[in-house]
């Protein structure tokens, strides 16, 4: 029998409730509490050359979710969803998605892309909000950053701005596109929305960790220069302002997506199925097909935000309208 989204919601709270844990109450994603602690020993960064630049893909959460339906494929039986996972020698009901903001120094300036969870995202300490010891990881302050680039506005990608009422990044300016912070920033429009819903948790965040910051913060759309050699695109639908970011250097190139897929094998074989968090559906899935033919067509290296960390890789198409993940393995290695 298909269980709906709500469903998913319900069991999730029940068994939280039951092992004592306070999680965010996010319709439709579920944290599965096997393992209370993450492993210490895990890698929380990946690094690489792009030209002149020095790319830096960082941790922020391990946590095991149910899905990926109804994450992808929500208008889809959540058998389709699972059989494509066994196929593809996935489990059938739990996945884990990458939650990875990237670093990019220019060599004038360090820019990181997104800032994670934080204390109040999707998938709060100890299994997520790890952006800082990530970067100390690999080798960077917070003092160290120039810039923060923010693709849109949910609670994964703004949680880690603020860091117990004060700016995580002391020394850093902020960039988000002018569209999506218009639309968070109506916040009594967005607070009436349900409260377990996304728009209304990250209508709560912008108050308590963009607001402050309005100051600091240039808004910019699509074509607009970040820095020289960084481009902000249209990828529009995920949230009325999403961009996702065109990076280049001495020819090599790069695209920073966002959140343009939530899973990378069922995302990019099905970019028509709906995505849960999705604000607007059709544009969501015509955004996927316009962004994974571009990558593909341009042999673009690709930072996918929500695949597996360290979440690098490359598309390819695949039939008529689908498309196959390729995880980076030596292609910017020289020796």
């Amino acid at each position: 029998m298909t269980r709906k989204p709500t469903d998913i919601t319900r069991r999730r709270l029940l068994a939280a409730t039951a092992a004592g844990l306070a999680l965010p109450a996010t319709a439709g994603l579920s944290m599965r509490t096997r393992a209370a602690a993450p492993c210490p020993s895990l890698v929380g960064y990946h690094r690489f050359s792009l030209g002149a630049f020095e790319v830096t893909t960082l941790r922020d959460a391990d946590a095991m979710l149910d899905g990926p339906w109804p994450v992808v494929g929500e208008d889809r039986p959540e058998s389709e969803v699972q059989a494509l996972m066994h196929e593809h020698l996935l489990p059938r009901d739990r996945f884990q998605p990458g939650f990875t903001p990237t670093l990019v120094d220019t060599g004038t300036q360090r820019i990181l892309f997104d800032t994670g969870n934080g204390d109040h995202g999707f998938v709060p300490p100890p299994r997520g909000g790890r952006l800082a010891p990530s970067l100390q990881q690999a080798g960077y302050a917070p003092e160290q950053i120039d810039l923060v680039v923010l693709t849109h506005g949910h609670p994964d990608h703004i949680g880690g701005l603020m860091h117990q009422g004060k700016p995580a990044f002391p020394r850093a300016a902020y960039i988000m596109g002018g569209r999506e912070f218009d639309f968070w920033a109506a916040t009594d429009d967005r607070l009436r929305a349900p409260e377990e819903s996304i728009e209304h948790q990250s209508a709560r965040l912008f108050s308590s960790h963009l607001a402050p910051l309005a100051d600091d913060m240039t808004r910019i759309g699509p074509g607009d220069e970040v820095a020289p050699g960084i481009h902000a695109v249209a990828a529009h639908g995920h949230t009325p302002g999403h961009l996702a970011f065109h990076v280049e250097s001495r020819g090599q190139r790069l695209l920073l997506w966002g959140d343009c897929a939530h899973h990378e094998v069922a995302s990019l074989a099905h970019p028509e199925w709906h995505a849960l968090f999705d604000q607007d559906k059709t544009q969501g899935a015509a955004t996927r097909k316009r962004i994974y033919d571009m990558a593909a067509t341009e042999r673009l290296a690709v930072v996918g935000y929500h695949t597996s960390f360290p979440s690098i890789g490359f598309v390819q198409r695949r039939g008529r309208h689908g498309y196959r993940w390729i995880p980076l393995t030596y292609q910017f290695q020289d020796s």
